[in-house]
């Protein structure tokens, strides 16, 4: 065969191909339950459109984050929709490295969802991705437990009453932990959880210089608690525990109290995944000597790459996964209860509410939040349990490991407060701050 016959073949060949992967979707998610439920729910946005073939890569969070960044930052191009948050959704977006989301249909009601998660979405007023759900911090409690030891939770408990009532409610003979917190390093692990603790006992990751503030009396008394509450009342292995783990111990009916996401309330309230769904009472997240940064706000949403291959058909993809048709079809196969929480005014009708005894709970935690003056003191920075800067991913991650270390024994709070302090001092100095706040 000539040379000139065989380019042409080849490049027919790459042609064939190209046109067969030109409706491939790749969706790199999160292996949390309502993402796991969206690509099962997704057969269905396949039969609507057969010329899109979506292919997942479900990743467990941390891993998630690292994959998304490497690839995003390197215009991979590995993935056409990515489950991210408010963090990259910002951060990402000004760098150019999201595409906008623009030109929605009418039928999308873009203001149904709430402003303050839009707000967090967007830069300069424009969008760049999309909210599959949003979530608070609220806590949950076994409402059997608590009766039966003549105990009652308030309404807004403090941090000192929940590590009070976790005392009453310890009996490890049982496997019955009085507490169950995030203990597994990560800025979006561990730290969502801490940094609500500490903001909640009236500490800041930065003063308005950009000073790390882990050498103040706020986050020594913040991280004891943390501590010495977990070591006393939380489950073994704790430092391996995100909140997929936490929500397995609390469906299994191991944790009396479990401070998280608000997300967590349809699961457990269904029978067919929670033992105790008869028995779970919801309030809101534990403050301390402020309520300012109390609880979280975030979203996991989906955004597409400016390096996405097949960007056109990511949209379409995203556009479905969160519309209000996509909640009608959850309802419908799932229940009322586990639609996608947090992001839709049109979610919070009587028939969701009279179905999930959390919502109430999460729609005011919702519009409580503040980000942009997340704690008790004046700060540079937006975000509650993080801190919008690029350097954050790195930074909050090196201080979970340090953090989880003091609740596995193998540092001390004073230990692992002093290394926090240094390595941040360290890294903001490198990154050239105060100059950039």
């Amino acid at each position: 065969m000539k040379t000139s016959a065989k380019l042409l073949l080849a490049s027919t060949c790459l042609t064939f191909s190209a046109i067969a992967a030109a409706g491939d979707v790749t969706i790199a998610t999160v292996n949390n339950s309502d993402m796991i439920r969206m690509q099962r729910l997704s057969k269905t946005f396949e039969q609507e459109h057969p010329s899109i073939k979506l292919k997942w890569v479900v990743l467990e969070e941390n891993v998630l984050r690292q994959r998304v960044t490497t690839d995003i930052a390197t215009k991979g191009g590995q993935f056409d929709v990515l489950t991210i948050g408010m963090y990259e959704a910002s951060l990402w977006g000004a760098k150019g490295w999201l595409q906008e989301m623009k030109d929605l249909p009418a039928s999308y009601e873009l203001d149904d969802v709430f402003p303050s998660v839009r707000d967090g979405l967007s830069v300069d007023g424009k969008l760049y991705a999309l909210p599959f759900y949003a979530e608070s911090s609220i806590t949950y409690y076994r409402t059997d437990l608590f009766k039966a030891a003549g105990l009652t939770m308030p309404e807004r408990p403090t941090w000192t009453q929940i590590g009070e009532f976790a005392d009453k409610l310890t009996d490890k003979a049982k496997e019955q932990y009085g507490i169950c917190l995030r203990g597994k390093p990560g800025w979006g692990e561990n730290m969502a959880l801490i940094t609500t603790v500490a903001n909640a006992y009236g500490a800041r990751w930065f003063d308005e210089q950009w000073k790390p503030q882990f050498d103040q009396s706020e986050w020594k008394k913040a991280l004891t608690f943390y501590v010495n509450t977990m070591e006393k009342n939380g489950p073994p292995g704790a430092s391996s525990n995100g909140f997929n783990e936490n929500l397995a111990l609390f469906n299994s009916g191991k944790c009396a109290i479990w401070v998280d996401a608000s997300v967590a309330g349809s699961f457990v309230t269904d029978k067919t995944q929670s033992k105790v769904a008869d028995n779970v009472g919801f309030t809101y997240a534990p403050h301390e000597v402020t309520d300012k940064g109390s609880a979280w706000l975030y979203s996991w949403a989906l955004g597409i790459p400016a390096s996405a291959k097949n960007s056109t058909d990511a949209q379409v993809f995203t556009e479905w996964a969160t519309s209000k048709e996509y909640a009608d079809l959850v309802a419908k196969t799932d229940g009322v209860a586990n639609v996608p929480p947090g992001t839709r005014a049109s979610t919070y009708s009587d028939a969701y509410k009279q179905a999930a005894p959390f919502a109430n709970i999460t729609l005011e935690s919702l519009k409580a939040v503040t980000p942009k003056a997340p704690t008790l003191k004046p700060v540079p920075y937006v975000g509650i349990q993080l801190v919008t800067i690029p350097e954050f991913q790195s930074i909050g991650t090196s201080v979970g490991q340090q953090f989880a270390a003091a609740l596995t024994g193998h540092s001390t709070v004073d230990a692992a407060l002093e290394a926090a302090q240094k390595a941040t001092e360290r890294d903001m100095k490198r990154a050239d701050y105060p100059k950039k706040g």
